[in-house]
């Protein structure tokens, strides 16, 4: 008789889907540093603001298509006909203050690049300082993160170059999700997969 598969153990926030766990599993928390990436994971961030992540990305691809893959050169030249063109689009988030930033962060994305070299170069500069942290990250502990000195720091620095919905707790959700940090749980069968890209990463 053969053996049942053993299930793997996920992080708490994994609701068993095939598209949840896939992301989980090969996405979040392994490091990112390319630039468009980076910045579809700030937009979309934004756009999650008031609702669930997977409300969004079940909506991604659709995302992707309509803002030309995130690619900010292009976005920062969108005009008030591309917004009207987004507001009418079903298959995203349809909210002309969440739109109309992205359009907006975009050009200050370029000018992040410009000074920077690169946007990675810049956020990876507030990577996160887990020294203080338990060592062990089970749910409980976990639930009670929501941001981190370095979100706060991240957000008050990118307000005052006039980005838009970069509160900290946005910020703290991208850089989880973008690898600054290593937020899967303890027990979770993915976290020494992300401890090791982590290290391998050229700071």
């Amino acid at each position: 008789m053969p053996h049942a598969a053993i299930a793997l153990k996920r992080c708490f926030w994994v609701d068993g889907s095939a598209l949840y766990d896939a992301y989980h599993d090969h996405e979040w928390g392994r490091p990112v540093t390319d630039d468009v990436r980076l910045f579809e994971k700030i937009s979309l961030e934004g756009f999650q603001a008031g609702l669930s992540w997977i409300t969004i990305l079940k909506k991604r691809e659709r995302f992707r298509a309509v803002f030309d893959g995130f690619d900010f050169h292009k976005v920062a030249g969108y005009t008030q006909r591309d917004v009207a063109r987004l507001l009418d689009d079903a298959g995203i988030v349809r909210h002309r203050g969440k739109i109309e930033a992205v359009i907006h962060n975009a050009g200050r994305a370029i000018e992040l690049q410009r000074e920077f070299g690169t946007l990675a170069r810049y956020f990876w500069r507030y990577e996160v300082d887990v020294s203080k942290r338990p060592k062990q990250l089970t749910q409980d502990v976990l639930r009670g993160i929501t941001t981190a000195p370095e979100a706060i720091a991240l957000s008050k620095d990118l307000k005052k170059r006039g980005w838009k919905f970069v509160g900290p707790t946005t910020l703290y959700a991208f850089m989880q999700a973008m690898g600054l940090v290593n937020d899967h749980q303890h027990d979770c069968f993915a976290r020494k997969s992300v401890d090791d890209a982590r290290k391998e990463l050229s700071r």
